[in-house]
């Protein structure tokens, strides 16, 4: 935008600069031309009455010494035609062409002073003239060959002082018009920088109010909206994330009474309906948990946009981290789920040099448990592999199954909130995981990556930039995992 603005600018500059250069040059070029005009058809009265003289008495003598000294003076060339002779100096020949066409002309009693408009490159001279006689009688002409050349050097002076002079015009004005779009448009920008971080963050810093009275009042506008827009959503989370937390009481004083009751109706028939009800309850547990992670997940995610988008001081940098023991740690843990579900767990080997990621351990180890228990949950009897690869500039900790995976269009609702595959309904979950997973990926400057598997299954990444601080980064492989 800024550089479409400032073209336009630019061109109207380039044209107002032209324009006046062009006015002036031609103002010039008439000037000059004037000013020689006049001087030369003084210099051919004054030698007409002189050549008018010397018709009467019969001297050309002295009107000779005049054209001589003349032609002399300005190096421009006289023919004199009396009625006895015709009389010539400066090297000008009565026989040239354009001479011949003055003198016929100049004998029809029509003289001619006037010149072409002088160009600053133009060449050769030009001829002006003019008959002598009496009342009844016209006696003889003057042609004088005017040479332009010094009035021309002059023009080109001028040219060149107001080329010049228009170079340093259009170099303020360029200079002017770049000061004014950034004026303008700084506001504009920072706006536009405002709307992208309220839209990834929930949140805006105040804008400062600079540029033209109509984008400061804006500028105050969005900050006021802004801060209601993010007031209103941090209100929200923070009430879920405080329902969550204040249900937790009641359902834990409300289970205990139900494994109560459950002894109470032990051999009873009503004891089955106690354990449904415990098993509900064990899925609101389940559900307020998820909960309360996805909030925490969004506080991080929010707090890490924050930060790339510069609206606060930036914290310490996160430690490099290798993520394969991480992911080694979790997948030991995860072993006794894997055997029950009957799936086979499969560790990769470890990349070599090791690929390093900065992100926080515990919130990786969180993300691979929710992906690993997702794998067991909805793929049993799988082979579940988890490996780290790195390529392209990118750390991938990828866990991956043989099972029936999921469609294109259900990996792409798949991190949604609460969003659970209508296959999947009879399996006990939240549908939070993969959001849960997504929202950490996110406040660690990563993202999760669904994908189907090969041959059939699916494939769950979580990528990281490589860190590559320490470590330069392996030759590419030719691998892309976007």
């Amino acid at each position: 935008m800024r550089l479409r603005v400032l073209g336009v600018l630019s061109v109207l500059c380039l044209v107002v600069v032209f324009l006046i250069s062009g006015t002036i040059l031609s103002s010039a070029s008439r000037e000059l031309t004037q000013e020689l005009q006049i001087n030369r058809a003084a210099s051919l009265n004054r030698l007409a009455q002189v050549a008018f003289d010397a018709s009467g008495d019969g001297d050309t003598a002295r009107l000779q010494r005049e054209m001589d000294t003349y032609s002399g003076l300005y190096g421009e060339g006289i023919v004199v035609r009396l009625q006895q002779e015709t009389l010539a100096s400066g090297g000008l020949g009565a026989d040239r062409a354009d001479v011949q066409e003055a003198l016929s002309v100049a004998r029809l009693n029509v003289s001619n002073t006037a010149l072409e408009p002088l160009e600053p490159f133009g060449t050769g001279s030009q001829v002006i003239f003019r008959p002598f006689g009496n009342a009844s009688q016209v006696l003889g002409a003057v042609v004088l060959d005017v040479d332009a050349a010094t009035a021309r050097q002059k023009l080109r002076e001028r040219w060149l002082g107001v080329g010049v002079a228009s170079l340093a015009l259009a170099a303020i004005l360029l200079f002017g018009a770049a000061r004014v779009t950034s004026w303008v448009l700084r506001p504009v920008l920072r706006l536009n920088s405002a709307v992208n971080e309220l839209g990834r963050t929930g949140r805006a810093g105040r804008l400062p109010e600079a540029g033209p009275p109509e984008l400061r009042e804006l500028s105050r506008s969005f900050t006021a909206m802004a801060r209601t827009v993010s007031a209103s959503m941090e209100s929200q989370r923070q009430l879920i994330a405080d329902t969550s937390h204040q249900l937790r009481n009641p359902v834990g004083a409300l289970r205990l009474r139900l494994d109560l009751l459950q002894l109470e109706l032990k051999g009873a028939p009503e004891h089955d309906a106690a354990e449904r009800a415990i098993a509900e309850l064990e899925r609101v547990e389940e559900i307020l948990d998820g909960v309360l992670k996805l909030a925490a997940a969004e506080h991080r995610a929010s707090e890490g946009s924050l930060r790339a988008v510069g609206s606060h001081p930036e914290p310490p940098a996160s430690e490099a981290v290798d993520p394969y023991p991480v992911l080694q740690g979790e997948v030991e843990r995860a072993a006794p789920l894997a055997a029950q579900a009957g799936c086979r767990l499969v560790l990769a080997p470890a990349p070599r040099p090791a690929a390093l990621a900065a992100c926080k351990p515990a919130e990786l180890a969180q993300m691979v448990g929710e992906l690993l228990g997702n794998a067991f949950k909805y793929a049993p009897g799988a082979t579940v592999t988890a490996q780290v690869r790195a390529a392209n500039g990118r750390v991938a900790v990828e866990i991956s199954d043989d099972g029936p995976g999921l469609s294109e269009a259900e990996r792409a609702s798949a991190a949604t909130r609460f969003w659970r595959s209508p296959r999947h309904a009879s399996v006990p979950g939240t549908g939070l995981g993969m959001t849960i997973v997504g929202e950490l990926a996110a406040a660690n400057g990563g993202r999760l990556v669904l994908a189907e598997a090969a041959p059939h299954g699916l494939s769950a990444r979580i990528e990281f930039p490589l860190y590559t601080a320490q470590v330069p980064s392996e030759p590419d492989s030719g691998e892309n995992y976007a």
